[in-house]
């Protein structure tokens, strides 16, 4: 047997510790492929902001126009007309929500037809080790909300309205959620040349890699967190924890993309069985609740209750009337199609009666 010297072991105490540590359960074997170590392609300026977000809008609100989008960061991103506009309606409350305040949610539309991304292959490349249920949306684009209304009696409207939205194929709406917390406040304080800083910030993240542990600096902040693999084990939370070497690190996300299921359907507890099978067999739902925040988290809710499988049907956290899809999703000619919706405007409660499968959250105020 062979005995170590004590100066051995001084050697040994003196090794630096490791500065990010994950739970236990990441440190389990895993099912599949070695993780090798990739070298990351050459990046042009703006690539690695493509990664995470497609643009940031500013919609405000014009006496003249209505709803406006005001801004779109950076510069060069491309939107078309009809995306804009959905973008404009679906980035403000309906009336009758009466949101005073800052307001948080979530929407989806579809993407134009016949425009790809440059970037197409390159960010195929973070999909291939992605869960299926975390894939980015080919055909569609997610709108994460920071609306802001409060009285102003130097407009003529009376209120100050305004959204700072972040447009995005990924769906970490948890992460973006609490990006938009970081970003919004400082925005409608600073004005745009905070939304260039925030942007800046972006473009100078590592890409998002699943599995690997990710340090992303935002506004003076840093925030940690990992994005699951399709080799990480079921039921297993591989959560990110805090390091000794975190001094720097501000805020620590358990989850890039749950939402609080418990809270969402706390309201229907009764009907989640039944909920669950509805899903799973893509029947049509519709979500009525009295804010587009508490219909777009019962929505995702909906479409995460069945992960780690897929929800390959159309879903809208938040629908409107004036979505491009209105007449399409609210026929009377046809069954109503394989589709999610999250709607507040009372005007659905007639308009969607002949749906087989509708939740009532809270009450939809009438408008007036």
């Amino acid at each position: 047997m062979a005995f170590q010297g004590s100066e051995e072991v001084e050697e040994q105490l003196e090794e630096p510790e490791e500065t990010l540590r994950v739970s236990p359960a990441e440190e389990m074997p895993i099912d599949g492929p070695p993780a090798a170590e990739e070298p990351e392609p050459l990046l042009l300026p703006w690539d690695r902001f493509s990664a995470w977000v497609h643009c940031i809008c500013v919609v405000g609100f014009d006496l003249e126009l209505g709803q406006a989008v005001e801004v779109i960061y950076p510069h060069h991103s491309k939107l078309s007309e009809k995306e804009k506009t959905s973008i404009c309606y679906l980035s403000f409350p309906d009336s009758n929500s009466g949101c005073l305040g800052d307001t948080q949610f979530c929407f989806r539309f579809r993407q134009a037809v016949g425009r790809k991304s440059s970037l197409g292959c390159f960010l195929d490349h973070f999909d291939r080790d992605a869960p299926v249920c975390l894939k980015r949306d080919q055909g569609y684009y997610y709108g994460h909300v920071y609306f802001r209304q409060v009285r102003d009696k130097t407009l003529k409207r009376g209120y100050f309205q305004k959204s700072l939205v972040l447009i995005s194929k990924l769906p970490y709406v948890t992460f973006f959620h609490s990006l938009l917390k970081l970003i919004a406040p400082e925005y409608f304080e600073k004005q745009e040349p905070c939304l260039e800083a925030a942007c800046n910030d972006i473009d100078r993240w590592p890409t998002p890699s699943p599995g690997k542990i990710l340090t992303l600096p935002i506004m003076g902040v840093v925030m940690k967190l990992r994005i699951p693999t399709c080799y990480d084990k079921p039921g297993t939370s591989q959560l990110v924890q805090s390091a000794p070497g975190d001094s720097l690190v501000s805020i620590v996300l358990p989850t890039v993309h749950e939402v609080d299921l418990f809270r969402c359907f706390y309201p229907v507890f009764f009907h989640i069985q039944m909920l669950w099978e509805l899903v799973l067999l893509g029947e049509a739902l519709v979500v009525m609740a009295p804010s587009p925040a508490e219909s777009s988290e019962t929505v995702l809710a909906l479409v995460s209750c069945i992960s780690p499988l897929r929800y390959c049907s159309d879903f809208r956290p938040y629908f409107t009337i004036h979505d491009s899809e209105f007449k399409e999703y609210t026929t009377r000619t046809q069954a109503p199609p394989s589709v999610i919706l999250g709607v507040t405007n009372p005007f659905f409660a007639k308009t969607l009666q002949h749906w087989p499968h509708i939740i009532r959250i809270g009450d939809m105020k009438q408008t007036g």
